[in-house]
C-alpha cells in the first residue's frame, strides 16, 4: 500500500516500515530517498540517495534500475556512504552479467560534509548519522542571491551601475528546503543541529513506547518517541516528517499514540507517514 502525505510544499510518496522497507520520493526535489522497495511510482526520480547498506534500504535497487531500464529512463545519480560504494558498484556488475542487461548508474560515494548541486536551484549537503553501519543521511537547499542589508531601498539604477562597477551588493543566503535522517541515534540533532530549522524534516522514529524500551531502541541505533518528546521545544520545523515505524504497532495504534502523547505545539507541525487504514504493506 502505497502511503502519501503532503509536508508544506512537498509531497513525500512511498513506504516505510521500520526493519522491512522504505523508499520515499519527494517529486517536487526528483529524489528518492533510500531503495527498500521496487514500486513503478517511485523509480522515476533522478537522484536516489541511500542512507545506509542494510537491505531494508538497499535492497530493491537492482530491480529498481531494471524497471527504469524497461521504461527507457536514463541512469540515474546514485549517491551512497563511500564505504559501501565499491561493494555494491561490484554486485551490480554481477548481476548485471548474470540478467545480460546493463544496470546503469552514475555511482557517487559520499562522506560528511560533501555538496553536490542537483539541479540550478538545488544542492544536497552530507551529514553524518549514527548507526550499526556506515551511514549518513542528506540535507537539500537552495542558494540564492540577497541584497546585502545596507543597500535595501537603494534604487535599482543606482545598483545595477554599482554592480558593473564590480562593488558587491549581494550575498547567498542558504534556505534549508528538506533533510532525511533515518536508523540513527537522535543525537544527529546535536551534530546537525540545522536539522531542526530545515523547512521540512524527515525523520525516523521507530518505536513509540513501552513495547520496546529506550535502551533497547539505542542498541539498535534507532530514535525511540520517548526521545523526540524529549526535544519536543527543539524542533523548529515547519513539518515534521515522523516515519520508520516499527511494524510492533500497528498504523492505527502509531495514529492514536502520537496524537495522545505528543503536546499540541509539536502535534500541530508533525505529519505521520503510515497508512490511513489497514495494516502494514506487506
Amino acid at each position: 500500500m502505497l502511503t502519501t502525505v503532503k509536508a508544506g510544499a512537498y509531497t513525500v510518496r512511498g513506504v516505510s516500515v521500520g526493519g522491512v522497507y522504505t523508499s520515499l520520493h519527494v517529486p517536487e526535489l526528483d529524489c528518492l530517498f533510500d531503495a527498500g522497495i521496487v514500486l513503478r511510482t517511485l523509480v522515476g526520480a533522478t537522484n536516489v540517495l541511500v542512507s545506509h547498506g542494510h537491505a531494508d534500504h538497499i535492497g530493491a535497487l537492482p530491480a529498481i534500475f531494471g524497471v527504469r531500464g524497461l521504461l527507457g529512463q536514463p541512469k540515474p545519480r546514485l549517491f551512497l556512504p563511500e564505504q559501501i560504494r565499491k561493494p555494491v558498484e561490484t554486485s551490480f556488475e554481477h548481476l548485471s552479467h548474470i540478467q545480460r542487461y546493463q544496470l546503469e548508474a552514475d555511482w557517487v560515494g559520499v562522506k560528511p560534509g560533501d555538496e553536490y548541486q542537483l539541479r540550478r536551484d538545488l544542492w544536497v549537503r552530507v551529514f553524518r548519522t549514527h548507526h550499526t553501519v556506515p551511514s549518513v543521511g542528506y540535507q537539500l537547499f537552495r542558494r540564492v542571491q540577497k541584497l546585502r542589508e545596507e543597500y535595501v531601498g537603494m534604487p535599482g539604477r543606482e545598483i545595477a551601475e554599482r554592480r558593473s562597477a564590480g562593488q558587491e551588493l549581494f550575498h547567498t543566503v542558504e534556505h534549508l528546503e528538506l533533510a532525511y535522517a533515518t536508523d540513527t541515534l537522535i543525537r544527529v540533532l546535536d551534530t546537525c543541529p540545522s536539522l531542526c530549522t530545515t523547512r521540512v524534516l524527515i525523520l525516523e522514529c521507530s518505536f513509540i513506547d513501552e513495547r520496546k524500551s529506550l535502551e533497547a531502541s539505542r542498541a539498535g541505533c534507532h530514535i525511540h518517541l520517548d526521545e523526540i518528546l524529549e526535544r519536543a521545544d527543539q524542533f523548529q520545523n515547519e513539518h515534521l516528517v515522523l516515519m520508520h515505524f516499527s511494524q510492533i504497532a500497528s498504523p492505527e495504534e502509531v495514529r492514536h499514540t502520537l496524537t495522545r502523547r505528543c503536546p499540541k505545539q509539536l502535534l500541530d507541525r508533525v505529519v505521520i507517514f503510515a497508512p490511513d487504514t489497514g495494516p502494514w504493506p506487506g
